[in-house]
């Protein structure tokens, strides 16, 4: 039972509206419609009632000085008077029905009716009670615009149709109706404002993630309120800063890779005119290492981002990918939809799924290239080998710049540990990511999946 209350809270919160628009409607909306019903419950339990109550009071009165007036001179022609007279001050219709009885019972109501007209019945019941000492039944539901009232009278009953808004307040309803109208004007001018509010942090999340994924966000520009203005501001700054953090590692990147490759080829040069032996075969195999690990880590720090999106057939650049792992000796089975597209930035793109499918060549016979459409949205290209594989506990492990598995994957002579950790930077730089897990081929499974 000491739980209840936390399992209450935990399933209110559950069906709380999770978007920030459905939040501030309703803290707007919510509130409105409390004081709405409030203010109708209090006008009906207090004033409508009330002034139900009176004129039931006044409307019993007149019926009251009708009959006594009629007890005593029942002659045709007072009556006659009496009817005249009521029918021009109290707009009240008399008739007698000499040797008539009244009703056994009250006419059956229609079951909706019944709860909004109990009030009106009791109240009327009640004045009537107070005023008459003769027996008498009434009805409020026969006639639409009437309230019919009967009372035993000598030699028989006296029949009075008195008009509806003589025995209550039937303008309730157009209080109710007004009140209506207000709630939804007032919550539809609220979705207008809300949704112009929250508009504006809609922008500012769609540009972070477009900058997320390395779109252009050029066109941005601060919206909506202060504090919403304020935060995509230092978002345009912290965007600048990351930029020029970029150009700068790629500018100094490539000034390196320059100013290495000058005296590279100095000694290639060299070595090509001295004398051939196994030392300087060796020679020779070191350079062509230095000038791979270079580019390496050029295209590492340079990444793609300067590249536009484009749209593009995952089969023909997968394709195109694959021709490397078949020229390396490896066996390549490709399976996509030649219709699958994807927005992405090709040469980025094709630099990872490179470096995937030509490490899976390098440590397997058998690899297994696959697109498909993902359920959740978005795509995933799957590549499988029959390699030796990677344990599960360093998976992360092996997306580490400059990580090398050994134990668990062949040496390769040639890479300096960042082929993975470039496919990843790629994959999240399209707002995606590369899952790693055993493959069904016994090697490594490399999935990329890349947001639609």
């Amino acid at each position: 039972m000491a739980r209840s209350p936390r399992v209450i809270g935990r399933w209110i919160k559950r069906q709380m509206p999770k978007t920030l628009f459905g939040r501030s409607l309703l803290i707007i909306v919510l509130p409105v419609a409390i004081m709405q019903i409030a203010v109708t419950y209090v006008f009906f339990d207090a004033h409508w009632e009330t002034v139900t109550s009176r004129l039931s009071e006044g409307l019993a009165g007149d019926i009251a000085w009708a009959v006594e007036s009629y007890r005593d001179d029942p002659s045709p022609a007072a009556f006659a008077k009496l009817s005249k007279r009521a029918e021009d001050s109290m707009s009240l219709s008399i008739a007698l029905q000499p040797g008539r009885k009244l009703p056994a019972a009250q006419r059956d109501e229609p079951v909706l009716a019944q709860p909004f007209l109990a009030p009106i019945d009791q109240s009327l019941r009640r004045a009537l009670s107070e005023r008459l000492d003769q027996p008498f039944w009434f009805d409020t539901t026969r006639y639409p615009a009437y309230v019919d009232i009967r009372v035993a009278v000598p030699g028989g009953v006296m029949r009075v149709l008195a008009p509806r808004d003589r025995a209550f307040a039937t303008q309730g309803h157009i209080f109710v109706l007004w009140m209506t109208v207000a709630t939804i004007l007032l919550t539809t001018i609220a979705i207008l404002f809300i949704r112009n509010q929250v508009r504006a942090i809609e922008r500012l999340a769609n540009a972070a993630e477009a900058f997320g994924r390395g779109g252009d966000v050029q066109a941005f520009k601060p919206h909506g309120a202060k504090e919403v203005r304020r935060a995509a501001t230092a978002f345009l700054d912290m965007r600048a800063r990351i930029q020029r953090h970029i150009d700068q590692r790629t500018t100094l990147l490539a000034s390196v890779s320059h100013d290495l490759r000058t005296p590279l080829t100095r000694l290639k040069l060299a070595l090509a005119l001295a004398e051939p032996s196994k030392r300087n075969a060796a020679m020779k195999g070191d350079l062509a290492e230095m000038e791979h690990m270079i580019d390496e880590y050029l295209a590492f720090a340079r990444g793609e981002g300067g590249e536009a999106v484009e749209t593009v057939r995952l089969r023909d650049l997968l394709e195109a990918v694959s021709e490397g792992a078949v020229r390396a000796g490896a066996q390549v089975k490709l399976a996509a939809d030649p219709e699958l597209t994807a927005q992405v930035r090709p040469n980025a793109l094709k630099r990872a799924l490179s470096n995937l499918i030509m490490n899976a060549a390098v440590h397997g016979e058998h690899v297994e290239v696959a697109a498909q459409v993902r359920p959740q949205g978005g795509v995933e290209i799957v590549v499988d080998d029959d390699g030796p594989g990677i344990a599960e506990e360093r998976y992360e492990e092996a997306f580490k710049a400059f990580g090398r598995l050994d134990e668990a994957r062949n040496q390769n002579t040639k890479g300096v540990g960042l082929g993975l950790a470039i496919a990843r930077d790629v994959a999240r730089g399209h707002g995606g990511d590369i899952i790693l897990s055993r493959s069904p081929l016994g090697g490594l499974r490399a999935v990329v999946r890349l947001p639609g």
